[in-house]
């Protein structure tokens, strides 16, 4: 096995590792504090036509970016309005979501099929992002260092900031965290926009870096192993990073085992791998007798301060 090998199938994989990675940390601070949000999908796709579209009309990818953030955000924010202010199911509020999404993404996108965008350059000098060893740590897309940039970030936030700790209080118990003065529904909106700007941005590196080109469902499902790793990670920030990981090794050999012809087992099978995994994972994890344990004890319960 070659270097130049090793190189490429290491970037692959931080490749399709991105955007499960951001969209996982946004629902990780959503559940966090005490809201299931099931409309991942559907926000990470609003994100990537309002990234698309706004990098057409700008031609600016960064500007591209905020625009898919504010899209996702706009979307989550629906979801709350639903969920907070008029006490919706959650559950059913958020496949609806991902309904949603999928087919308004799907409808803006019709004045952007077979466009093309600017793509990102490079923030590293080019000899390194271009070198054949070099690259392996300077070759990517800005949006893959602001990925790796927010794990210890959101870790920092949960764990050693007061807001990080109203949040986890809230998702713990809204009720005492009512009691003592806190907002329980401006606690959970706040999340919810984080939790949708993440999606927006992940759901922004298919249209934007993967394939800079619209192309309805491009996302494939990727939201919804977002949401598996999760609970995969047991909730923890830390151990988003190597479950992201793991999916993206999973969908780097669909792509390998396309390209190198292998064929002693057909091609949808190692495309459906990382979804039969995510299966077996939360099977597996849902067996055990503290299943859910370090799940917030609010999750997915409707706050009801008068009862």
């Amino acid at each position: 096995m070659s270097v130049d090998f090793i190189i490429a199938a290491i970037i692959t994989v931080v490749g399709l590792t991105t955007p499960i990675l951001l969209a996982a940390l946004g629902e990780l601070v959503v559940e966090k504090s005490g809201v299931l949000n099931l409309g991942v999908e559907g926000m990470m796709l609003i994100g990537a036509i309002s990234g698309f579209g706004v990098t057409v009309m700008t031609g600016n990818p960064w500007v591209g970016v905020l625009g898919a953030a504010a899209g996702g955000a706009t979307s989550a924010l629906l979801f709350g309005v639903l969920v907070l202010g008029l006490n919706s199911n959650q559950v059913a509020t958020g496949l609806a979501l991902t309904i949603f999404g999928t087919g308004l993404s799907s409808l803006l996108g019709l004045s952007f099929v077979g466009r093309i965008i600017i793509p990102f350059q490079s923030i590293f000098p080019a000899s390194l992002a271009r070198d054949p060893v070099w690259q392996i740590l300077f070759g990517y897309s800005p949006i893959v260092y602001f990925a790796l940039i927010m794990v210890p970030v959101v870790m920092w936030f949960l764990k050693s900031t007061r807001a990080g700790l109203i949040l986890r209080a809230v998702g713990e118990n809204d009720l005492s965290a009512h009691s003592i003065g806190y907002s329980v529904v401006g606690v959970r909106y706040a999340a919810i926009a984080f939790g949708g700007a993440m999606a927006g941005i992940g759901g922004a590196y298919f249209s934007m870096v993967i394939t800079p080109m619209w192309a309805e469902k491009m996302t494939a499902g990727r939201g919804w192993i977002a949401l598996a790793l999760v609970v995969f990670a047991g909730w923890r920030a830390g151990r988003l990073l190597a479950g992201a990981y793991f999916f993206g090794i999973l969908m780097a050999l669909e792509l390998y085992a396309k390209a190198s012809g292998f064929s002693f087992l057909p091609s949808q099978f190692w495309a459906a791998m990382p979804y039969l995994m995510t299966v077996i994972a939360l099977a597996v994890i849902s067996s055990r007798k503290n299943a859910g344990g370090n799940a917030p004890a609010c999750l997915g319960k409707p706050f009801l301060p008068s009862t």
